[in-house]
């Protein structure tokens, strides 16, 4: 295959490398369960009615704030968590961020829907130049319109899965920043290659438009560091497939929150984003879209508590960082627990 280069535009490319259905939507490669009426609705019910208490934290999550000269003065090379799935990175003297999610809730409208657990560290007016924005899909988690259009003006490039960008578009951000595309295809911006990855999940901001974006996961190579981004998946054989095309990763930021067996498709339970790490073989995991969302029904730190204990069974290296401090991609600090001090019952 030959991969497109961050010159290339989306009609330049040949067929899209993403499975489509007869009517045009993305769907995955292998058969995905579905609830039914009668088990959405359920879910539904639960979710208004029947919620546990500790899914959301009743002491603060711990922030750390961030000024823009502290990022400026940051060494190369540095990654800082901006909460959920949003991290950001400066890498080749750089700053990217992915999957920006500054709004209170991440919903079609800011007066219902999952609200923060926390403030960003760092607020949009203060980042610096934003080099380029990595989008895994259109879920409100993940892209967030609010966000996106006060980012537009100090932002160069939007890499997204196909179609997502095309939405990005008919908000008003110039085509020309723009790239789509398909799983495996490429584009290399300001010396970093960015590679469109396959997941296993679905795409969708309203009632009629589901899987008409495609999802995906990101490798993300600058020289002789790669990282990987897994935006949402459930677990599924191409983690490995990744893993023998791109690995070894230094650094795999792999989606470990919001899961639950009624939907084992699309999110990952934390043995299998342990299992996707190893699949993918990644020297250090740093678990995220966790700690910032109410989305499932397990207690906010389940997700932490899980996968650090999984990680120590399997003598997996993790990072833990609290939000706003720095860590080094290359040789990051080893675990730190702290949501411990705010966990008031146990968790199981």
């Amino acid at each position: 295959m030959t991969y497109p280069s961050a010159a290339d535009s989306l009609d330049s490319l040949s067929a899209p490398s993403a499975p489509r259905a007869r009517d045009g939507r993305f769907r995955n490669p292998v058969r995905m369960h579905k609830m039914g009426l009668f088990k959405t609705l359920g879910i539904m019910l639960r979710f208004a009615f029947d919620k546990p208490k500790d899914t959301v934290p009743s002491l603060p999550i711990p922030v750390h704030a961030i000024t823009q000269q502290q990022l400026m003065d940051a060494p190369d090379r540095s990654l800082f968590r901006l909460g959920h799935s949003t991290v950001l990175l400066k890498l080749n003297g750089d700053f990217w961020l992915t999957d920006p999610v500054f709004s209170e809730r991440a919903s079609p409208v800011q007066w219902a829907g999952p609200q923060r657990f926390h403030a960003p560290p760092i607020s949009i007016e203060d980042l610096p130049p934003i080099k380029g924005i990595i989008l895994s899909h259109d879920h409100y988690d993940h892209l967030d319109r609010a966000a996106v259009l006060a980012l537009a003006g100090k932002t160069e490039h939007f890499v997204t899965p196909l179609g997502v960008g095309d939405r990005l578009i008919k908000w008003g951000i110039p085509a020309c920043k723009v790239r789509q595309l398909g799983w495996w295809q490429s584009a290399t911006v300001a010396g970093l290659k960015l590679v469109a990855t396959p997941a296993q999940h679905f795409s969708g901001r309203g009632l009629g438009d589901r899987n008409k974006t495609l999802w995906a996961s990101f490798v993300v190579e600058d020289r002789d560091v790669r990282l990987f981004f897994s935006g949402d998946s459930g677990y599924f054989d191409g983690f490995k497939e990744i893993g023998r095309r791109y690995g070894p990763f230094d650094l795999t930021l792999v989606e470990t929150g919001a899961y639950d067996p009624q939907w084992p498709d699309v999110h990952m339970q934390p043995e299998e984003s342990l299992q996707a790490h190893i699949d993918l073989r990644g020297k250090v995991l740093l678990p995220i879209h966790n700690g910032t969302f109410d989305l499932s029904l397990h207690a906010w730190h389940d997700p932490f508590d899980r996968i650090t204990e999984l990680a120590q069974e399997r003598r997996v290296a993790i990072a833990t960082p609290e939000i706003g401090l720095p860590l080094d991609i290359v040789q990051p600090q080893a675990e730190h627990k702290w949501w411990e001090a705010l966990v008031t019952t146990p968790s199981r």
